[in-house]
């Protein structure tokens, strides 16, 4: 799942290759994508976009007073092409979502691997039309030590479950959230009321940083990989720990899974692959 450091490099691409330009034509391939009727996608044609920014995970391409709002779920990203592909877009076939082509011939297409289809785009009036984006907490990049220690302490809940929570902190999901605590030596299944909450801060806020930097300046076909080459417990289960080499362990749920490494952070034992806040005895 896209998340902070992706979108941001997204939007940076965008910045450069879209702001400026204006929509020739929008063609949908998945009718479930789209998330809103008013105003219709071809309300775009014609206007030329003149904002892009990041709201939590989501993208928001603003064009003379609309809001093009892209959300991205587990599988979804956005393939720009320098000349946008001739011929019409077939409706239901393979990955593609939406087509949107720009007056210069340049363009962008939203695609989804996977047959689950979660990704969603809406023309909206205002970014705050989608319930979605409604409901966020504060950005992790913007939230302060003092907000963020107040949001822990009055949770119940796991700390991972807390840090992906986009109405407490918005922009973190899966991916990032195993590297934050694995960075601060925190386990998944912690209370978030009993963590170091200044420490944590400090982490998160490091680890993202670093994550957008190295991201900084690449086309959106390239961030991907470049994600997965900085991550240092996220998808390595069985692989050595950069930090101290005990092998990185998994945590499976129903439709995805959690790493962490029980030398760095839970004191050597493994956690309870179920959905329980304990660890094997």
């Amino acid at each position: 799942m896209p998340e902070l450091p992706e979108i941001d490099a997204l939007a940076a691409f965008l910045r450069t290759h879209l702001i400026g330009d204006a929509a020739a034509a929008v063609q949908l391939a998945e009718l479930s994508l789209l998330g809103t009727v008013d105003p219709p996608l071809e309300a775009l044609l014609g206007l030329e976009f003149t904002g892009v920014s990041r709201r939590g995970k989501a993208l928001v391409l603003e064009a003379d007073g609309l809001f093009l709002v892209c959300r991205f779920a587990r599988a979804g990203w956005l393939a720009w092409h320098e000349s946008v592909p001739a011929g019409p877009v077939r409706m239901g076939r393979g990955p593609l979502g939406m087509r949107l082509e720009l007056a210069s011939g340049a363009g962008f297409d939203l695609r989804e691997a996977g047959t689950k289809k979660n990704a969603s785009v809406a023309l909206v009036r205002d970014p705050a039309e989608v319930p979605a984006l409604a409901r966020l907490g504060p950005d992790a990049l913007a939230i302060s030590p003092e907000d963020f220690a107040a949001a822990l302490s009055s949770s119940r809940g796991r700390i991972k479950t807390v840090l992906e929570d986009q109405s407490v902190l918005a922009g973190i999901g899966n991916a990032y959230s195993d590297e934050i605590l694995h960075t601060a030596g925190v386990s998944p299944f912690a209370p978030a009321h009993g963590v170091d909450a200044a420490a944590l801060h400090t982490v998160m806020r490091t680890v993202l940083t670093q994550a957008q930097e190295a991201l900084a300046g690449l086309p959106p076909d390239r961030v991907k990989a470049a994600k997965k080459r900085g991550l240092r417990v996220h998808g390595r289960t069985g692989q050595p720990c950069p930090v101290c080499g005990t092998a990185v362990a998994e945590v499976s749920f129903a439709d995805r899974s959690l790493q962490y490494c029980p030398g760095c952070q839970t004191g050597g034992r493994k956690l309870s692959d179920r959905r329980m806040d304990r660890l094997l005895k």
